[in-house]
C-alpha cells in the first residue's frame, strides 16, 4: 500500500515537474533555454547524494546487526545512486558546452564528481566477484562507507578551491518566484520517486536471496 501511494504521489510530481519546467517557468535572459536543465540537474545531484547517505547509513547497520535487510537497502540505494549521479554529469556536461564552450573541464567540482562516479562502480565491481553473500555483503559495505567520504568533498568543493562551477546560492538567490517554485516541485518529485524506487529495489533483493537460497538448498537435496 505505501508503495503504491508513493508510486502515484511520485508520478504525479514528475509530470507536474516536466509542466513546469517545459511550459510554466519562464526562460532565462542569459543562459537561455539550456538553463532549464538546471531545475533537473540540482535535483538529480541531491539524490545522488542522498542515496549515498543512505548506502553509508544502511552499511554501517549492516555491519553493526548483519541482518540481510540492512545490505538489501544499500545496495539498492547504490544502484539508484549510480544512475542519478550519471544523470548528474550528463546534464552537467550539457551545462558546461552552454556555459563555457566545453563538453567537459578538470575543475574540482566535475573531478570529485567522477571520482564518486568511479567508487560507486567499484562498489559494484566487489560485489560480482564475491559470491559467498555474507562477505559480498560485508566488503560492499565496507566500499560504501568509505565512498561515502567523497561526497562532503564534493558538496564543498566550490568552496574549498578555485573553481569555475558556480555555488548554488548564485542560482537561487536570483530565483523569480516561479523559478523556485518550479525547482521545488522537481526536488519534491525527485525525493518521492527516490524512496518508491528504493522500497521496489530492497523488495527485489530480498527476492533475489530467497531465490538464490531456495536453488542452492535444491542442489544441496538433488547433488
Amino acid at each position: 500500500m505505501k508503495r503504491r501511494v508513493l508510486f502515484f504521489v511520485s508520478s504525479g510530481l514528475l509530470l507536474a515537474s516536466f509542466y513546469m519546467v517545459l511550459v510554466f517557468v519562464p526562460t532565462e535572459r542569459d543562459m537561455g533555454i539550456v538553463q532549464r536543465i538546471f531545475y533537473y540537474h540540482v535535483p538529480l545531484a541531491w539524490i545522488a547524494f542522498l542515496a549515498f547517505f543512505v548506502v553509508f547509513f544502511a552499511s554501517t547497520g549492516y555491519l553493526i546487526k548483519r541482518k540481510p535487510l540492512w545490505d538489501h537497502i544499500a545496495c539498492a540505494s547504490a544502484e539508484i545512486g549510480l544512475v542519478f549521479i550519471s544523470l548528474m554529469l550528463l546534464t552537467g556536461m550539457i551545462w558546461a558546452k552552454a556555459a563555457w564552450g566545453v563538453w567537459w573541464i578538470w575543475e574540482p567540482r566535475l573531478t570529485t564528481s567522477l571520482v564518486l562516479w568511479f567508487i560507486y562502480v567499484a562498489y559494484f565491481i566487489v560485489r560480482a566477484y564475491v559470491v559467498e553473500e555474507e562477505r559480498k555483503a560485508r566488503f560492499g559495505a565496507v566500499v560504501g562507507i568509505i565512498g561515502f567520504l567523497n561526497v562532503p568533498l564534493v558538496f564543498l568543493s566550490v568552496t574549498l578551491w578555485r573553481t569555475q562551477h558556480p555555488p548554488l546560492t548564485i542560482f537561487t538567490e536570483g530565483l523569480a518566484g516561479s523559478m523556485m517554485a518550479t525547482l521545488l516541485v522537481c526536488l519534491f518529485a525527485f525525493n518521492f520517486f527516490y524512496f518508491y524506487l528504493l522500497a521496489e529495489g530492497t523488495l527485489m533483493k530480498a527476492d533475489e536471496r530467497a531465490v538464490k537460497q531456495l536453488k542452492e538448498e535444491s542442489i544441496r537435496r538433488n547433488p
